[in-house]
């Protein structure tokens, strides 16, 4: 005859089993466990003109502008950024610096210009969130 255990000791255990892991999760610090998140690299390090900010038409022209331009031709179409943000390294030989202008119709998204001298060398989005 094949006997079964009573239900009461699979409970028991279950129990025993739930109270260890559950003291092992007091003791134990699972944030180290976890991804830390990214340094923000899109803070301003100099606010230019608070004001600043991207229409649709100007952002629609300045996506219009071919990588590698003068500087000039975007200056054509935007005058001064909202802040400046910190420089980068794109290429190991070329500091980079960077220009911010919110959008209008959308404050919370960035238009991140980048610039290596007086060349345009392409742009990004910032997401912010508060």
């Amino acid at each position: 005859m094949n006997r079964r255990p009573p239900k009461r000791s699979s409970v028991r255990y279950m129990l025993a089993g739930g109270s260890a892991i559950a003291a092992i999760g007091l003791l134990v610090d699972p944030s180290h466990l976890m991804p830390k998140p990214a340094p923000a690299k899109d803070f301003c390090q100099e606010i230019v003109q608070p004001t600043a900010s991207l229409s649709r038409q100007q952002l629609s022209a300045l996506l219009a502008v071919p990588e590698r331009s003068p500087k000039a031709n975007l200056k054509q179409v935007i005058n001064q950024p909202y802040c400046k943000l910190p420089g980068l390294q794109v290429r190991s030989d070329t500091p980079a610096q960077r220009e911010a202008y919110p959008l209008a119709f959308d404050p919370q998204t960035w238009f991140v210009v980048l610039y290596e001298g007086d060349e345009y060398v392409g742009y990004s989005f910032s997401f912010r969130h508060d």
